[in-house]
């Protein structure tokens, strides 16, 4: 196993680690305060071990990550990359003696090309910061993560996220059309292309996302923009049962309409929203169906959407009558997730994806796992391309519901797999799914995995016990 050639410093060793790596890099950029480096442990999954770092580093320039990944090469240090720790799966947190080499530092946005449509950024860029930016020159960047106020493009890049607009718009994987990438032993590596084509060799930028840092370091991505399209109105439908709503999902989509948003709300979810935000959503629906159009009428859009959701057995459709009420909307979904959050304290936040044919079957499998275990499971979903967030809420100082809780999120694992789908859709493998991974790609999958680690990283010391 690769894993096992990786040898934590010795407590003697940290001195040493520390003046190599300040051997080229500013005093400022080395933590190595304990109550500061163990801040640095965790990304935002439960049920995932951290250990404590022997340093943290926080470089600002491309020859600083190489130096550090010389030196933790030469001296056999493993390495963990992180960006702004929104994760949900473990795949940030530290390795015990590990450098953590967080690149939030690394936040420039190098250029912004209206003419070739791309923009050419650090990892550290705030997603939200980025869509701004390129908002300024008429253009946008549409992967929207829920957590897009805060999490970094590295991120995006390194566990394939994804956001509310990917059903018309795609997941991050389908705008990065370059890298530039740090290997384990400090060498730089560019892949891809700035062109709007390229067919040459191997595509080793698709390699690199959603490897969670696992086979090299990314420091500057040339990323795709689309032309700014026009302000997005959105309708809300209420129903009865989940069941019809997603019915009314695969009867849009089959109709061939191409929203910009297609979102559902259980009613565990919109109780919870209302609770946290008085937001005012309907909390005698069974299932909330958010669609949204920026197309040049969307007016037009949303009335036949309307018309198929009511034949799907929509209790109400509401449209919004402007931007600003549909905004209103969007923020109320935005906020599920951490609604749900104060509904225990704790979430284990799945992100199974199924084909959209089945996303029925995978609501009515989740209230049906929520009833066996007695637990409090809302479901949030991009409903438009079948991923769906059930979302486990407990009490963490209860063991025994701490225990079921996990039992159940295996089990909403295992039904996604069951119903043709994926264990994770945008949120990652990390720690938190490293045995389904096994179960989902097969032994033979497997050992490809680790034949294309084994090439990028001999020694094993980029992100050690993530994936596999």
């Amino acid at each position: 196993m690769i894993m096992s050639r990786i040898e934590a410093p010795r407590d003697e060793a940290t001195g040493n680690l520390v003046d190599r790596l300040l051997g080229g890099l500013p005093p400022e950029a080395v933590l190595t305060d304990p109550d500061v480096t163990a801040s640095y442990a965790n990304d935002m999954a439960s049920f995932c071990e951290a250990g404590a770092p022997a340093v943290v580093v926080l470089p600002r320039t491309v020859e600083q990550v190489q130096h550090v990944m010389r030196i933790a090469t030469e001296l056999r240090v493993p390495v963990v990359p992180q960006g702004a720790r929104t994760g949900l799966s473990g795949g940030a947190n530290a390795s015990e003696g590990c450098i953590v080499l967080s690149l939030t530092k690394m936040d420039r946005i190098l250029e912004v090309n209206p003419v070739d449509r791309i923009a050419v950024v650090e990892p550290g860029v705030v997603n939200a910061a980025l869509s701004r930016a390129v908002g300024e020159h008429g253009l946008a960047y549409p992967p929207d993560p829920s957590s897009w106020e805060m999490c970094t493009i590295g991120g995006n890049i390194g566990t394939a996220s994804g956001g509310l607009c990917c059903v018309k718009y795609g997941v991050t994987a389908e705008y990065v059309l370059g890298l530039d990438v740090v290997l384990a032993d400090g060498r730089l590596m560019s892949t891809g292309r700035r062109t709007a084509k390229g067919v040459a060799g191997y595509d080793l930028t698709r390699l690199f996302v959603g490897s969670e840092g696992s086979l090299g370091i990314v420091v500057r991505a040339v990323l795709a923009l689309k032309p700014q399209p026009p302000q997005q109105l959105v309708l809300a439908a209420e129903f009865a049962s989940a069941a019809a709503a997603c019915d009314a999902v695969c009867r849009i989509m089959a109709g061939g309409h191409v929203p910009s948003l297609l979102e559902l709300m259980d009613r565990t979810t919109v109780k919870a929203v209302n609770d946290l935000g008085n937001m005012g959503l309907p909390e005698t629906t069974e299932a909330l169906l958010l669609a949204a159009f920026d197309t040049p009428d969307p007016t037009a859009d949303l009335a036949a959407v309307a018309q198929l959701c009511e034949a799907a057995g929509a209790t109400q459709v509401v449209p919004a009558d402007d931007a600003a009420e549909s905004e209103l909307l969007l923020q109320a979904r935005r906020m599920s997730l951490t609604a749900l959050e104060a509904v225990k304290g704790t979430t284990m936040i799945d992100d199974v994806c199924v084909p959209r044919s089945r996303l029925g079957d995978m609501l009515d499998g989740v209230e049906r796992i929520a009833e066996k275990y007695d637990l409090t499971i809302g479901v949030c979903a991009h409903a438009g391309d079948g991923n769906t967030h059930p979302t486990v809420c407990f009490d963490a100082t209860d063991p025994d519901e701490s225990r079921r809780a996990r039992e159940s999120f295996d089990e909403i694992m295992a039904l996604g797999l069951e119903l043709g789908g994926t264990i994770t859709g945008e949120h990652g493998v990390g720690i938190l799914k490293k045995e389904w991974l096994a179960r989902e790609i097969g032994p033979v999958g497997m050992e490809m995995q680790r034949a294309v680690k084994a090439v990028f990283d001999p020694l094993g010391i980029l992100n050690p016990g993530k994936l596999f």
